[in-house]
């Protein structure tokens, strides 16, 4: 029976049913095909809304809300301005700009389309009209869009917070080392390639001397507010002060507060749009993490941990093969789902095997997101491509092509971040 639900669900997803969907149909099935099966229409429906029914997950469309909000406000060029005002005439320094726009705008959106959005739209033309290679700066962008699912607050963290019971919290502070590790592998490629292929420095030259004209006291001050956002959130949360959903509702009204109040980028009449922005977004995360908490609790009733643990350990004996077969396993999953869905299904199928050959919970968290971090620039579904190619107008397959290096250094860090638990535990612990 249990791989008929997943030959049903693998089904749903090839016809491009919705997700959940798929899940709330793959969840009445066993008793369909077992009237015996104790899962019935009611119960599936209790486990639905008792899994929504959740105070850490009002951090979700609390964070959604905030980063809709700073997107609105024109947050991103502001912090892009900040940091090509220290590296824009230096070799790669624009393109490198992009990566830690990316860095610090995922701490106030935790979505990695979010991010690419913000700072593409604002970022892609500028750089080409320096002179950069259009089809380079749109993959850089798509690439270290993925670091908004990373560096805290991250979405994702709370999801596999909330289907694993691991603190979210610690995911929080798990995810900053790893966040710059792999921007940093970024940066180092796109440095390398600028070294390379050279830049306009004429133009360059120009940019940064306006810029700088400004001084270096108007530009901090402009950039203040918006940097100051991670720090209040992650300093709220590490120093015991709030909660994550606490920090995510202290997070709406600094949003609200900077964009309305201090840069004036946004009215009280927006507010409206802003909201059901923030809806659209939201409604379709709430149904599938519904129907997936429905579906997670099918499984185990179904013993489907169990069951793969034993196939899996059964097949290869030894840890380093374990976390080989499941990392590559999960880049495949990552390239036809999206994230939200890959963690609540495959968290409480996973998670008991690698705990028990001596995985930390969170650090294979933290090997489950960066993997699913990989897919928003792979097709077939590469959600980051997408955006970026709305963007630009450039074809998806020509900007994944041009990834592909990027790509190289994400897995890189993933390795690095698999193979050295550190990474992911020095500040948890």
């Amino acid at each position: 029976m249990l791989a008929t639900v997943f030959s049903v669900f693998a089904f749903g997803l090839i016809l491009c049913i919705p997700v959940g969907i798929t899940l709330g149909m793959v969840s009445i099935l066993p008793k369909l095909l077992d009237p015996a099966f104790a899962a019935n229409v009611q119960f599936i429906v209790r486990q639905m809304v008792g899994g929504v029914d959740s105070t850490p997950i009002l951090a979700i469309p609390l964070f959604v809300l905030s980063g809709v909000i700073m997107a609105r406000g024109g947050v991103s060029a502001k912090i892009f301005n900040m940091f090509s005002f220290f590296l824009g005439d230096r070799t790669g320094g624009l393109p490198i700009a992009v990566v830690v726009s990316c860095l610090f705008y995922g701490a106030i959106s935790g979505s990695a389309p979010a991010t690419t959005a913000a700072i593409g739209a604002m970022t892609i033309p500028l750089l080409v009209s320096l002179g950069y290679d259009k089809v380079f700066i749109t993959a850089l962008v798509a690439t270290s869009g993925g670091l908004g699912v990373i560096i805290p607050p991250s979405i994702p963290f709370i999801l596999y917070g909330l289907s694993s019971g691991v603190s979210v919290g610690d995911m929080f502070i798990g995810g900053i080392i790893p966040g710059l590790l792999i921007g940093g592998c970024l940066m180092v490629y796109a440095w390398y390639y600028c070294k390379t292929r050279g830049e306009d420095k004429e133009r360059l030259t120009a940019f940064c001397n306006e810029l700088r004209a400004k001084g270096f006291m108007k530009v901090f001050s402009e950039s203040f507010w918006a940097i100051l956002t991670p720090v209040i959130i992650l300093g709220g949360i590490y120093g015991g002060i709030v909660t994550p959903t606490e920090a995510a509702a202290i997070s709406v009204f600094y949003a609200f507060f900077v964009c309305c109040f201090i840069y004036r980028t946004i009215k009280l009449k927006d507010a409206v749009d802003i909201f059901k922005e923030s809806v659209a977004t939201y409604a379709p995360i709430l149904f599938i993490l519904a129907t997936a908490t429905a579906f997670g609790r099918v499984l185990t009733m179904m013993q489907a941990p169990q069951t793969v643990a034993q196939i899996i350990s059964s097949t290869f004996s030894s840890k380093i093969a374990i976390i080989i077969v499941i990392n590559l396993f999960l880049l495949v999953v990552g390239m036809v789902m999206d994230t939200g869905p890959a963690i609540l299904i495959l968290t409480p199928i996973l998670l008991p095997l690698v705990v028990s050959v001596g995985f930390d919970p969170v650090h294979f968290g933290m090997i489950l997101v960066v993997n699913l971090a990989i897919g928003f620039v792979t097709p077939p579904v590469g959600i980051n491509l997408f955006v970026a190619s709305a963007i630009t107008g450039i074809p998806v397959l020509d900007i994944a092509r041009k990834a592909v290096p990027f790509m190289i250094a994400f897995g890189l860090a993933l390795i690095l971040i698999t193979a050295f638990p550190i990474i992911t535990l020095f500040l948890v612990r």
